[in-house]
């Protein structure tokens, strides 16, 4: 049985995790015959009102307890997770990877990483151990491995694309349904949510991201 970490951002699009994306892989990931443990970062971040769309003023969310909402409490943080300990490592979409897992939101290509994060995506890497990204998580992937000219996709929204291509890695247009493979850095990617989508095509792109993974563990 293939032992899948899954990293989460927090619990909601606007400021974590988006919840269809992680909930897709954790139902692929079972599908798959997989051992799922899911893993955040314990910190705070500002939260947002999912109903007015809008920043809280002067609110904040703890992003592990957050998480844990979605992993049913079965939640280790971040700092815990080894690549030792798991054949592969997945990161679900949603703002919250784009602000609380670094600040791509707001600096884009010149954005940093959070350090456990790099560390995590390094680890695996390093083990030739497979990543899967979904919606704008692969971002962190393109900074942390753009110089190694990894491949991936958000879809096909030009000026993320742009910026993803100023880290050094290579973008591929790709529709919410499928993925992208690149074999030589063993990561996989699929768009999700950075198209106007329905669940079930979400699903479908990240079961096939999951089945090609597991196949790769």
């Amino acid at each position: 049985m293939k032992k899948i970490a899954v990293v989460l951002s927090g619990s909601g699009y606007l400021d974590g995790t988006e919840i269809t994306e992680a909930v897709s892989f954790l139902i692929a990931l079972g599908q798959a015959g997989a051992q799922v443990r899911c893993f955040a970062p314990d910190m705070d971040a500002p939260a947002v009102d999912h109903v007015a769309k809008k920043p809280l003023a002067g609110e904040t969310r703890n992003v592990l307890r957050e998480a844990a909402r979605i992993a049913r409490s079965e939640i280790s943080e971040l700092r815990e997770l080894r690549a030792a300990d798991f054949d592969a490592v997945v990161f679900p979409g949603g703002f919250g990877a784009a602000k609380n897992l670094c600040d791509w939101a707001q600096k884009g290509a010149q954005s940093s990483v959070h350090p456990e994060i790099e560390r995590v995506i390094r680890e695996f890497h390093g083990a030739s151990k497979p990543i899967g990204a979904a919606c704008i998580a692969p971002v962190l992937l393109a900074k942390v491995l753009g110089k190694k000219r990894v491949a991936l996709t958000i879809g096909d929204d030009a000026a993320t694309a742009g910026e993803i291509k100023k880290t050094g890695a290579h973008h591929e247009d790709c529709p919410v349904d499928d993925y992208v493979t690149d074999r030589e850095n063993k990561v996989i990617t699929t768009p999700a949510y950075m198209y106007e989508a329905k669940p079930h095509e979400v699903f479908q792109g990240i079961s096939g991201l999951v089945k090609e993974l597991v196949e790769m563990a």
